[in-house]
């Protein structure tokens, strides 16, 4: 086993000129993206296998990473979907009895670079002051020139449609075929969110987001369901086109994260690149319509514009991140559609919010809640 001070070198610079010098982890090599930092405890291997993370760099603030090993089942997705994965402290070495593998070898399989041994508390106080920003990770080169070439050909996370590089290819049924039919949009749905929707007695026909309308509304749903996914809602114009079309049948629709942003855009309402965005395990919503807390589950860089939505005649904002004051989710006042900015799937995270499939399981049965 190669301890961490034993293994290559590595570097990381960010797009305004920020470097710094670690070990490498995984893959050799290098690979760029968007800095992104996740506060979860816990959870790394579903971080990673999560398609919302698609194209982003993962900054792990818990100091201590890979103390539990990988298992094989514990994936949100078919394959890793990071560009890379930043940590303080690695551990090659678990304690997990039931663990298949250890995390590097799990990251180099996956053809994932990483680098350890940066001071994350640092870098991640430099990206909170100065916002989200392109970086690019290499235990190969470390001439600062080259890196910047690579880092300058890195496109923007605004105005990004990455979505279709995450959904299915085709169409597949889950689930007990004589539940209730719900026609799942997907974006880059992770499996937990299917699983709940199973677990809810609903049969799912899970096409990709970008299916024309017309097979959309030929699969005669009980009721819709609009995945998360990533990239930026604010380019998605035929997802967009696509709910509007599905709202007007006045069957039930629930949409979570990016879902959640493109139900609001159908609705007229605008979204915007957040500084740093959401993610990890611990973040306080408010439930408005119930007064509870929630402690949530979050990953996502935009966000949904309060203003537009609290003065909407067809909707009503329900549920506030108390933190930031920002939008968490919404219904339309005949309570037949409704959304969360969140992930009540809840794994990695509690289970304060899985009331939320059984609500969507009760419209669709015709037990109708406001």
């Amino acid at each position: 086993m190669i301890r961490i001070a034993q293994r290559p070198d590595a570097v990381l610079l960010l797009a305004d000129g920020t470097f710094f010098y670690g070990k490498a982890l995984g893959k050799m090599g290098t690979s760029g993206g968007e800095l992104c930092f996740n506060t979860g405890m816990t959870g790394y291997q579903e971080i990673y296998t999560d398609p919302s993370y698609f194209g982003q760099i993962i900054i792990h603030t818990m100091p201590h990473i890979g103390n539990y090993g990988v298992v094989k089942s514990e994936t949100e997705s078919d394959s890793v979907k990071v560009s890379g994965v930043i940590c303080d402290s690695f551990s090659a070495v678990y304690s997990r009895s039931g663990a298949d593998d250890n995390l590097d070898n799990y990251l180099a399989e996956n053809g994932i670079v990483g680098i350890a041994g940066i001071d994350t508390r640092k870098l991640v106080r430099h990206i909170r002051h100065k916002g989200a920003m392109n970086a690019v990770i290499s235990s190969i080169q470390t001439d600062k020139n080259l890196l910047r070439s690579e880092v300058e050909g890195i496109p923007d996370m605004e105005s990004l449609e990455l979505a279709g590089m995450v959904m299915t290819a085709k169409p597949y049924l889950a689930g007990n075929e004589s539940g209730k039919k719900v026609v799942v949009l997907d974006f880059g749905i992770k499996q937990n969110i299917v699983n709940q929707l199973i677990d809810n007695n609903l049969y799912c026909h899970v096409i990709p987001g970008n299916f024309e309308l017309e097979p959309v509304l030929s699969l005669e749903a009980d009721a819709y369901f609009i995945s998360n996914g990533p990239g930026d809602p604010a380019v998605m114009d035929q997802a967009v086109s696509t709910i509007r079309a599905i709202l007007k049948t006045g069957k039930p629709v629930f949409g979570i994260c990016l879902g959640h942003q493109l139900l609001a855009r159908a609705f007229g309402i605008s979204t915007y690149k957040m500084k740093n965005g959401h993610r990890g395990l611990n973040h306080p919503v408010k439930n408005l319509l119930t007064g509870h807390c929630e402690i949530t589950s979050q990953n996502h860089g935009f966000a949904v514009e309060k203003s537009a939505l609290v003065n909407h005649k067809d909707l009503i904002l329900t549920h506030i991140n108390l933190n930031d004051d920002t939008v968490e989710g919404l219904q339309s006042k005949d309570g037949r559609a409704f959304s969360v900015q969140y992930h009540p799937e809840s794994n990695p995270g509690p289970h304060d919010s899985r009331y939320l499939f059984s609500r969507f399981a009760n419209l669709v049965s015709g037990q109708h809640q406001h």
